[in-house]
């Protein structure tokens, strides 16, 4: 290293200055201005809520999507609903299997319509065609809402992980900017720009901007992933209501 170099570096970061700054990261956090370190708090605060979302999601979904295939395979291989229903109430965390006992709830209450005696003395074929009819367009309404509160369920906080990765660059681009400003009003009072006046707000502003980025990716990134998994389960569930519609349909509605 020759000595115009040497010197150049200790201009940037002068050895023994009274501040203590050595011109580490953690140096560039600690003497920065006010401004710039209620910027690095408030991106401190998105990034450590946006981790924790971004875990408890993870396990959430990957429950989810493992309990809706074991479901899947329960009701495809089981005979009777009723043991069908028993088995679904351990798999708390199935949106598939939620929909299926909103269906079974509406279709116990279809088959007591059918089957009470009264309505059959009174009612004739056409009236328990309409009440057969009526129980299978509340079977469809009950899956469609248990389906859409599963889906709200999925999505819940991913919005904050959408607003982190749209706002936080540009609080981060606030920082840069006030950290330049810091830079252009020290060489005003210093009547110089050599680079140890012009670097400690250069470098400020570059950590803001890098905290705002460091707290944007991971939650954009992890905000489509989400996103594209909760379709996959979205699908699934519209899915399995259509086939069970049409197994009701089948059943009840024979010509």
């Amino acid at each position: 290293m020759d000595t115009i170099t040497l010197l150049s570096l200790g201009q940037l970061f002068p050895a023994g200055t009274g501040s203590g700054f050595r011109g580490s990261v953690v140096d560039l956090v600690l003497y920065s201005g006010p401004v710039v370190k209620i910027v690095l708090i408030i991106l401190l605060f998105f990034s450590i809520v946006s981790w924790a979302i971004i875990f408890s999601k993870f396990r959430l979904i990957r429950r989810a999507d493992r309990e809706s295939r074991q479901f899947l395979r329960i009701f495809w291989e089981g005979k009777q609903l009723s043991t069908i229903f028993a088995d679904s109430k351990k798999l708390r965390y199935s949106p598939t299997a939620e929909v299926f006992r909103a269906g079974y709830v509406e279709l116990n209450k279809l088959r007591q319509a059918t089957s009470n005696p009264e309505s059959s003395r009174k009612g004739s074929d056409l009236t328990n065609l309409n009440i057969e009819l009526s129980g299978v367009d509340n079977i469809s309404r009950a899956t469609r809402q248990a389906a859409t509160t599963e889906l709200t369920k999925l999505e819940k906080t991913l919005g904050f992980l959408a607003t982190t990765g749209s706002t936080t660059p540009f609080i981060g681009l606030f920082g840069t900017v006030w950290g330049i400003m810091d830079a252009f009003r020290g060489i005003g009072i210093r009547g110089s720009a050599t680079l140890a006046v012009v670097a400690p707000g250069i470098s400020e502003a570059l950590v803001a901007t890098a905290a705002g980025l460091a707290a944007a990716i991971p939650a954009v990134v992890a905000y489509n992933y989400y996103i594209n998994r909760i379709k996959v389960l979205s699908s699934e569930m519209e899915n399995f209501s259509a086939e069970l519609l049409n197994i009701v349909k089948r059943h009840f509605l024979k010509s």
